[in-house]
């Protein structure tokens, strides 16, 4: 699973550099880069890589390349129509021969920015369509003077294409939301993505359903790699492999992936790398879930990477996968806090407040690093988790283990940011708030992603007979999964037993992560949302119910108590210790619901409490927040690697770090367009 960046928002400064490429010390690296609509680009640095051997370096690039090769179908994957928008943005792109300037220009580029940062044209968090703000007449204009030969006109006129394409990305209606998890409807049908096509929820759920063996202790993930479409009548999945939908991407994947075999780190490593490929190759699910038994078994290797069709997030019933990879190198120091952590996760499971059936006995193979980022594609880029733990299969988790990580230099990079933002002045209730915020944030927040992944994803078991929670849940399964997370998290970061271990300085530390989660359930997090909306995504879904379910079990007590002072609106924790309490409560609730399969519970929790929006307070937040200047959302231009070669041996493998998003994302698309406009 992974975890979202916590905070709501950040503020910082842009600085205005075209250099493409440059190289950057560690005392005067740039991490601010751009910043349009809702959104702020930022940069991040691959400290130690120079001290990477040379076949580590070579591994790096070859996962590098296998990344990115991937790019297409992620923009595939959210909709069938991105392909075909995006090479028509790069064709003008790289062709117009009129003027690049002037207001009309100023807002194509930035919905073009929008279209590369969300990997399509739904945003990356709300998964809302957005639409250009500049008039399609001058559109037309744009399109009719860039060459014609560029744009991807698949054998039309341009008269024709224009009118094909004119409404599909102007019209709001038209594949208005790439993930629709509404109650009550068909979400499947709802969901422009394109996982499904002419096909129902209900037939879906009807035909895996018949798949399913109840008492099966090692389920298949069934529908992860595939697109599932009826024809003539009859369902039928066009599963992501080579000679299969995605192909030619999948095969420029394998091709890099051999390289990478080749030049594994040890026998695990290869083994693991080789049943990747083999899974690429056929399609085979099960030949999936031994790769990720393998990799896990990899406890040794410097270099890592996850990579495949992995998060389910994307699909509103929870079956499919978009294509992500992380290329990694382990940070040796600053994995000894989370190492520390995953360490205890047996005393952390015997002790949590959940029901005894729900623990599990004897918590095998969870392993734990803090990574520094190389390489960020697919679902995982531009936007960027901060904390990963896969695999997700829960047989696996239980049976084999599971590896859980903190990607060290993006948190970094956020934290430099943070350090400039005005929100939390704007927002805490007092200053004990701030001074404690200010004292001991950065290290609470790396706490709490680091056993929301260490020991949440991998807390608790399924009941005999109940399969596949993600199935079982359906549309509300990933917003309980990061509910259930963060609880166990908030739990423990107020337990002596982590001031024993030497981790945490004092319960302050965790006193100031309560301040920042309440803050963020209950108020701060709403920044991100338009008058009128209620909440849509999982994790945003996950912090308000944690947040707000605690607020209302203890209004009694007086718990968490909501402010007003010269009319703005703040919220204060009263009691650690009765929150502590109400969280550890509401863990056990959540962790029965995924144990029992209770689809009805599950509903209840989150319609009742993770959904819906006081919208006079939702006013309030953006009149306070829009007067603040800061961008919502952050993510990040990814660094380049170029191998240094003497003839066809590569000897060496430098790091360049893009400074311009723009050229950044169209160079990529030259290098790595790997798949037709539609699939």
């Amino acid at each position: 699973m992974v975890s979202a960046l916590g905070t709501s928002a950040l503020m910082y400064s842009c600085k205005s550099d075209n250099k493409q490429g440059a190289q950057s010390s560690e005392s005067n690296f740039e991490v601010e880069c751009d910043r349009f609509a809702d959104l702020q680009v930022l940069r991040y640095q691959i400290t130690g890589f120079d001290e990477l051997t040379a076949q580590q370096k070579e591994l790096a690039y070859y996962l590098y390349e296998a990344a990115n090769c991937g790019r297409d179908m992620i923009y595939d994957q959210k909709y069938k129509h991105n392909l075909t928008i995006r090479r028509t943005l790069e064709a003008i792109f790289n062709s117009y021969t009129g003027e690049k300037s002037g207001d009309e220009w100023s807002k194509f580029e930035t919905y073009a920015k929008r279209v590369w940062f969300s990997n399509g044209v739904h945003h990356h968090y709300s998964n809302l369509k957005f639409v250009p703000e500049c008039s399609t007449t001058y559109f037309e204009s744009l399109v009719k003077g860039s060459d014609a030969t560029q744009l991807p006109l698949d054998g039309k006129t341009v008269d024709v294409f224009l009118a094909e394409v004119k409404p599909i990305i102007f019209d709001p209606k038209i594949g208005a939301k790439s993930v629709d998890l509404a109650s009550g409807i068909d979400n499947v049908k709802a969901s422009a993505n394109n996982f499904y096509e002419g096909v129902t929820q209900a037939e879906v759920e009807s035909y895996y359903a018949s798949k399913m063996k109840k008492d099966d202790t090692q389920p298949i993930s069934w529908g992860l790699n595939s697109k599932m479409v009826k024809e003539n009548g009859v369902l039928a999945e066009k599963v992501w492999k080579s000679g299969g939908m995605y192909g030619p991407a999948i095969d420029k994947i394998v091709f890099w992936l051999k390289k990478a075999v080749n030049v594994a780190e040890n026998d695990n490593q290869k083994k693991a790398l080789s049943l990747l490929v083999e899974f690429y190759k056929t399609g085979d699910l099960k030949k999936w879930d031994e790769y990720n038994i393998a990799w896990v078994a990899d406890v040794d290797s410097r270099i890592d990477v996850v990579n495949g069709f992995i998060e389910v997030y994307g699909d509103a019933i929870g079956k499919r996968a978009s294509y992500e990879s992380v290329v990694s190198m382990k940070d040796m120091e600053a994995t000894k806090r989370i190492a520390a952590i995953a360490k205890e996760a047996q005393w952390f499971e015997d002790h949590a407040p959940i029901m005894a059936e729900h623990k599990k006995k004897e918590v095998k193979g969870i392993t734990a690093k803090v990574i520094t980022v190389i390489q960020e594609a697919g679902d995982a880029a531009p936007s960027t988790p901060i904390g990963i733990n896969l695999p997700n299969a829960n047989w696996i988790r239980q049976q084999h283990g599971s590896k859980s990580v903190s990607l060290g230099n993006i948190v970094h990079s956020y934290n430099i940011v943070a350090a400039k933002s005005p929100m939390l002045k704007e927002f805490a209730e007092n200053e004990g708030q701030i001074k404690r915020a200010q004292e001991f944030g950065a290290l609470a927040g790396d706490l709490h992603t680091d056993m929301h992944e260490v020991i949440g994803h991998a807390s608790g078991q399924i009941n005999k007979g109940v399969g596949d929670p993600d199935q079982t849940l359906k549309n509300y399964a990933s917003t309980l999964e990061e509910a259930r997370a963060d609880l166990v998290a908030l739990y423990y970061v107020l337990d002596p037993k982590l001031v024993e271990m030497g981790i945490m300085p004092s319960l302050d530390c965790g006193k100031a992560e309560y301040d920042s989660y309440i803050m963020n359930g209950l108020i701060t997090q709403l920044t991100r949302l338009n008058i009128g909306e209620n909440l849509e995504e999982a994790h945003m879904r996950n912090r308000q119910l944690n947040a707000k379910w605690a607020y209302e079990m203890g209004k009694k007590d007086n718990v968490i108590e909501f402010l007003q002072r010269d009319g703005k609106t703040y919220v204060k924790v009263n009691d650690y210790e009765k929150l502590r309490v109400l969280f550890g409560e509401l863990l056990k609730e959540i962790q029965r619901v995924k144990s029992e399969g209770d689809y009805k519970a599950a509903t209840a929790l989150v319609e009742g409490y993770g959904v819906k929006v006081d919208q006079e307070l939702l006013k309030e937040v953006k009149e306070r927040f829009t007067k603040l200047n800061v961008a919502p959302y952050k993510g990040f231009i990814q660094p380049r690697l170029v191998p240094v070669m003497e003839g066809e041996k590569i000897t060496d493998v430098k790091v360049e770090y893009p400074t311009n998003f723009t050229e950044n994302m169209l160079r990529l698309g030259k290098e790595y367009s790997t798949l037709p406009n539609k699939n």
